[in-house]
């Protein structure tokens, strides 16, 4: 009964947002090329479909953010998985974290276009930059917060090399910890493919700032609203791969 009410009041609360904004270009409060009602997204999105502009654009932000996704997230791991591990390896690289962790992925943007001029290649940088922070701490906190009494255990059982000790003890209780990092870079990695694709590169984020400079927000929507789709769809089934891997703990 909590449930099915919870459900009620969530599409309530959504038909009212969506008939407020209905209303505030209808009735003139805004001008509707700078927010054009909602009524007017469908016939926009179908226009997409039809010319074919749609499905590329979606193809090769996928491309780009399940490369930069994978890169990011795969080098945040690897390295975090060290840095807690390893004191002298934290200490060494210490400066170098206070350093570039402060430097947001925009700022990347001019490099990325030197190394890799207006390519994929510049786009899956930017994307992999904005994910490796999240990872890399998670990973290293994660490792961090395992309780010591089982490496000590692991090593009375002979389990005392740094491999033993990632594969037997330290790698299975950090999982948790690193699944939720990686989920959160789930998010993170589709809000810098905007800002990967904005100077050129094609994709989502090119289109909507094609659209924008023609004034056509109603398409600009529509893109948004295909990256919101596609992040609940990799949420979703992440959050499905979560259960299966983590089922032990049941």
């Amino acid at each position: 009964m909590m449930a099915l009410r919870s459900t009620a009041l969530a599409a309530a609360g959504l038909f009212a947002f969506l008939l407020f904004w209905e209303a505030m270009p209808r009735l003139g409060l805004i001008n509707p090329a700078f927010l054009p009602p909602p009524s007017t997204i469908p016939a926009a999105f179908l226009n997409e479909v039809r010319l074919g502009v749609w499905g590329e654009a979606v193809l090769s932000s996928l491309s780009h953010y399940v490369t930069g996704l994978g890169v990011g997230a795969g080098a945040g791991i690897a390295l975090g998985l060290l840095s807690g591990m390893f004191r002298w390896f934290e200490a060494a690289t210490a400066w170098i974290v206070r350093l570039l962790r402060p430097i947001p992925g925009l700022a990347w943007v001019p490099f990325a276009i030197i190394w890799f001029g207006v390519q994929p290649e510049a786009a899956v940088f930017i994307i992999a930059i904005g994910v490796f922070w999240i990872v890399f701490f998670a990973t290293q906190g994660a490792v961090r917060g395992v309780d010591r009494d089982l490496v000590e255990v692991a090593q009375a059982f002979g389990f005392g090399s740094p491999w033993a000790r990632l594969t037997k003890i330290l790698l299975p209780a950090a999982t948790p910890g690193i699944l939720v990092g990686l989920r959160t870079a789930l998010g993170q990695a589709w809000m810098a493919v905007v800002a990967a694709e904005i100077f050129g590169v094609p994709g989502v984020g090119a289109r909507m700032m094609q659209a924008s400079s023609l004034l056509s927000t109603d398409i600009v929507v529509v893109y948004m609203l295909t990256m919101a789709a596609l992040y609940g769809l990799f949420d979703t089934a992440f959050v499905a791969l979560q259960g299966w891997l983590l089922r032990w703990r049941a």
